[in-house]
Formats: structure tokens, C-alpha cells, sequence
């Protein structure tokens, strides 16, 4: 059974992409051979970014949402928000929006090329920080998500959560950098409400092996743990085709995802971020929101390019979940009708 319907008026997603991105997806018939001319597919673009796909998910659940971004109003970006009427706050940039390349072998294997994007002045950082603000006042939650442009503080995310922290509940997905500042600042007074890392970004501030954090969901469980003891409310880890981690104050939960032939891994952690959050403003207990997560993000990943899932399109009925608190065996917690 699908996902139920998503109840009006319960909340506004707002979303911020720093450094938003033209997706250029090129699907080969075959491998990827390297020095070589091949023939692609197919080829699609779209106005991309992690905070715009979230976006482009909540339009898809009907759920109200605006992002922000720094882009002009004539740009093939813009044209192309406009074009999938996502509500949009548009920042004066610095620069054209980059261009992002994946490349998309028929077995799944995905291969990114990312454009660092132009540099950012103090002047757009404040601009843009101010229509975060302004907007948040009314959201039920505000994402930052993606990377920073060049220019940018490696700490402005983590400046950004403690003002919109005063608003309303934030969640943040970044890597790297941002990531590691993110995380050198938190305390409870400063933390973000969720944070969404994967394998390779819990093992980045743990010291942990990213391919064993990946399977062995105890283990990212513990990893993640140090976040909510630092003061985050939740982590949700996605762990690739292993599925994904919750971790509150409560407990920890592990979701397996439904067997996929996998098209396109991009955009699938984003789809999971969007999953968990239409999880919580529906009302679902912690195993029922981490099961709408993975199936989200498991539908993202059977889909081409940075295709976003909509509601109909996921199966959280098939999503296995255990408590990793209670359960040694295997245990489930039946999510059947999420």
C-alpha cells in the first residue's frame, strides 16, 4: 500500500542551496570506458542541488515549500524552476549557476562531474541569509543541504543553525568542510534539530572505516550516536544499498530497503531526507518515518538521473525495520500501511 495522503496546512519546508547546480545526466548503453568516444542513451537536464530536490519532493507530496538560492531570473536554472513550479526566493548571484555532469552505466554505476560553482561575496551570504530568515518564521523546518560555493566560510552553516534554530527546527545535510565545522561547534544550544549524514560523512568525524560504518548498521548507530549526544536530536544515516540508521535521545533503529535494480544513485539521499521529514509532519513514530525514508531513497535510486520520487512511487510497506536497542535476532517492526 502506498503512502497515505499528506494532510493540508501541516507545515512548510523551507530549503537552501548555497551553490545550486545545472544537472546534466548522460545515460550510456554500456560501461563507461575512459579516453574512449561513446554514444549516449539518453541525456536530460535539470535545475538541481540538494536543497532544490528536496523542494521538487515536497511539490511532488503536496506539501508547501520554498527555496532558497542564489541564481538570476534569466538563468536556464531559474527557467527551469519555473518551468516544475517550485516556489523559489532568488538571490542576486555572483556568477552563472554551475553545471554538474553524471554519467549513468546501464548496471547503475553512476560517475559525477562537479562544477566548484563561482565565488561567493559577503554581500550574497548576507542576502541570502536574510531570506533564509525571513522565510523560516512560518516553516516547520528549514534545510540547509549541499555544499558551499567558494567564498564561502567552511562555518556558515553552523552560524545559519543558530539563528534559524530561534525560528524553527532545522536540519542539515552537508559533507567535508561545512560538515566538519558543523560538527567541532555542536552543543545543545547550538546543534540542528536532524542531521543527515551517509557512511563516508560519519566516518569523516569518527575515524571510522566508511565500507564497515556502511554495513554494519550497529556501528553506524554508534557513530551517529555521537551527534545526539553532542546535542542533535535525531541523525538519520543512510548507509547505500544497506539502508539507513536512526538515532534519537530514545533509541536506534535500522530500515532495509526492498530489493531495486538500481538506475541512479543521485539524488537518493536527498529523496530519504524528504521521506524522513513527510514522515514527521504526518505524525509517524521513529520506525514509521525511517521506513518512509528508505523507501524513498530506494525509489530515487531505481529511477534515472536526479529523478525525485513521488508518493505513489514508493513502498514503505516493504521496508523492513528493526529496533537496535530491543533486537539481536532480527527482530521486525511491522510498517506495513506507512
Amino acid at each position: 500500500m502506498n503512502s497515505a495522503a499528506t494532510p493540508a496546512g501541516m507545515g512548510r519546508i523551507v530549503t537552501l542551496t548555497p551553490n545550486p547546480s545545472i544537472d546534466r545526466t548522460i545515460m550510456l548503453d554500456g560501461p563507461l570506458v575512459r579516453g574512449s568516444v561513446q554514444r549516449a542513451d539518453s541525456s536530460f537536464f535539470q535545475a538541481g542541488g540538494k536543497g532544490v530536490n528536496i523542494s521538487r519532493a515536497c511539490l511532488a507530496a503536496g506539501v508547501s515549500t520554498t527555496a532558497v538560492l542564489p541564481a538570476a531570473p534569466e538563468d536556464p536554472f531559474s527557467l527551469e524552476l519555473t518551468a516544475s513550479e517550485i516556489p523559489s526566493r532568488l538571490i542576486a548571484p555572483d556568477g552563472m549557476v554551475r553545471v554538474n555532469l553524471t554519467i549513468t552505466e546501464p548496471d547503475g554505476t553512476t560517475t559525477k562531474l562537479n562544477s566548484p560553482g563561482a565565488v561567493a561575496t559577503p554581500a550574497t551570504l548576507e542576502a541570502l541569509a536574510t531570506a533564509l530568515h525571513d522565510a523560516a518564521t512560518d516553516a516547520a523546518w528549514v534545510v540547509l543541504a549541499g555544499s558551499l560555493p567558494p567564498g564561502a566560510p567552511a562555518g556558515w552553516y553552523a552560524e545559519l543553525v543558530g539563528d534559524l534554530r530561534t525560528l524553527t527546527r532545522v536540519a542539515v545535510d552537508t559533507s567535508d568542510e561545512p560538515l566538519t565545522a558543523l560538527v567541532a561547534q555542536l552543543s545543545p544550544d547550538t546543534a540542528p534539530h536532524l542531521m543527515k549524514p551517509n557512511g563516508d560523512e560519519l566516518a569523516s568525524f569518527t575515524g571510522a572505516d566508511a565500507a564497515e560504518l556502511e554495513a554494519d548498521p550497529r556501528a553506524a548507530a554508534a557513530a551517529a550516536r555521537t551527534l545526539v549526544d553532542a546535542g542533535v536530536a535525531e541523525v538519520l544515516a543512510t548507509l547505500g544499498g544497506h539502508g539507513a540508521v536512526l538515532v534519537n535521545a530514545e533509541g536506534a533503529w535500522h530500515a532495509t530497503p526492498p530489493p531495486i535494480d538500481v538506475v541512479s544513485t543521485v539524488g537518493a539521499g536527498d529523496s530519504s531526507l524528504f521521506g524522513y521529514l513527510l514522515g514527521g509532519l504526518r505524525g509517524y513514530a521513529p520506525a514509521e518515518r525511517l521506513a518512509l525514508a528508505v523507501a524513498y531513497g530506494s525509489a530515487a535510486a531505481s529511477l534515472p538521473g536526479t529523478t525525485i520520487p513521488t508518493p505513489e512511487q514508493t513502498r514503505p510497506d516493504l521496508v523492513v525495520v528493526r529496533d537496535l536497542a530491543t533486537s539481536t535476532t532480527g527482530t521486525t517492526t511491522d510498517t506495513t500501511g506507512v
